[in-house]
């Protein structure tokens, strides 16, 4: 295809939202152009570290955090790491000369970035997940050669002329997966399924309220219910379960843990979803063709979730509800509002998959191929 292997760094880190779409095109192109040479840059504090050495990525560190919301002493140590980290990526950008970069925004992707633009060693590529791009897209997007966005709504925040609606990169299973084999594979009856997610770190506020419901829907409507608690809370959440339904763990229409390593398989068998609103999380939900309850995370940066989740509902494609609002009572009330009117549900579902862009991974892959 080309006349030398080429090299692709990808960068892009913290949380799903940002590993996930990079892992996508990352994979396509090791699928496509195998003799290609790709390098993971990121935090290896974080997520991402994990992710790339399982999928077999050799990574490249940087230590950078995010920036504090307030000028302090905090505030100097910040500019000191992000300083370090560039002069890092700069080495990197020296050694491997790579033939081009993708970076999915958000504080990890902006060293890599950073040096890119201002050395000029390498082209680089941008994709923004959210309604309202994040502070990196919007600062590093007009040196960037290609720019794809998520959301229509998305472009007026980007200076730059190649910018392309494209939809997230998601994982192939999202498009060959069946709903039947899904739960096959899970163990789980051919009946209504609830994934219940706050993210990988979990939301305190939607495990609080959902525990409370969990014997009610179980046992009342006969719901399967797979319940995504994040590592950071599952202790917690298990010992209250523990307190209102003593015999929960005989329950064969719960599974609950705290990080599912496959959601693609969780939500293919699922219908319905309780999610935070970040966009990957959207675009999943929509690819596996879900009615969702969106309850966005109330202090997420420029307030993007709450921004896609109204996108959402805009499109008849989801139902919302806010954190401050989320009770056991009100979520119960969303839940159950789907599984009696089913025609209600029916048409989020359908509104959802309507949305969903299954061939982004490949459109955004190949705009990357073509940059150097």
């Amino acid at each position: 295809m080309y006349n030398k292997p080429r090299i692709y760094f990808i960068t892009g880190g913290g949380t799903g939202g940002h590993i996930y779409p990079a892992i996508a095109v990352a994979d396509y192109i090791r699928e496509h152009e195998r003799d290609a040479k790709i390098y993971y840059i990121g935090n290896p504090e974080n997520l991402e570290y994990r992710i790339a050495e399982q999928k077999g990525y050799e990574f490249l560190p940087v230590n950078v955090h995010g920036m504090p919301r307030k000028f302090s002493i905090g505030m100097i140590k910040w500019l000191w790491d992000l300083t370090v980290a560039c002069c890092k990526s700069l080495i990197y950008l020296k050694k491997y000369t790579p033939d081009a970069i993708f970076g999915t925004g958000g504080y990890v992707s902006a060293p890599m970035l950073l040096a890119a633009k201002y050395s000029k060693k390498a082209p680089y590529m941008m994709h923004d997940c959210d309604a309202q791009p994040g502070l990196v897209t919007r600062k590093l997007a007009p040196g960037a050669k290609a720019v794809s966005l998520s959301f229509e709504c998305a472009k007026k925040y980007i200076k730059n002329d190649n910018c392309h609606i494209n939809g997230n990169p998601i994982r192939e299973a999202f498009k060959t997966l069946t709903k039947a084999e899904a739960r096959n594979y899970l163990g789980l009856d051919n009946k209504t399924t609830l994934c219940i997610m706050g993210g990988s770190q979990g939301a305190k506020t939607i495990n609080y309220a959902a525990v409370e419901i969990l014997k009610t829907l179980s046992r009342d409507y006969n719901m399967q219910i797979i319940f995504q608690t994040g590592r950071k809370n599952y202790d917690n959440t298990i010992a209250r379960l523990k307190e209102v339904y003593p015999t929960f763990a005989d329950d064969r229409n719960l599974t609950i843990k705290p990080y599912f390593d496959d959601m693609v398989t969780v939500l293919k068998a699922s219908d319905i979803a309780v999610s935070r609103a970040g966009s990957l999380s959207i675009s999943e939900l929509c690819a596996s063709s879900i009615a969702s309850i969106l309850i966005p995370y109330p202090f997420a940066a420029a307030d993007h979730q709450r921004k896609n989740a109204q996108f959402m509902v805009n499109q008849n494609a989801a139902l919302y509800l806010e954190d401050s609002e989320t009770s056991p009572t009100m979520l119960l009330e969303k839940i159950t509002e789907l599984i009696k009117n089913p025609d209600l549900l029916e048409n989020l579902q359908k509104n959802a998959r309507f949305m969903a862009k299954p061939d982004a991974t490949e459109i955004i892959a190949r705009e990357l191929q073509n940059l150097g």
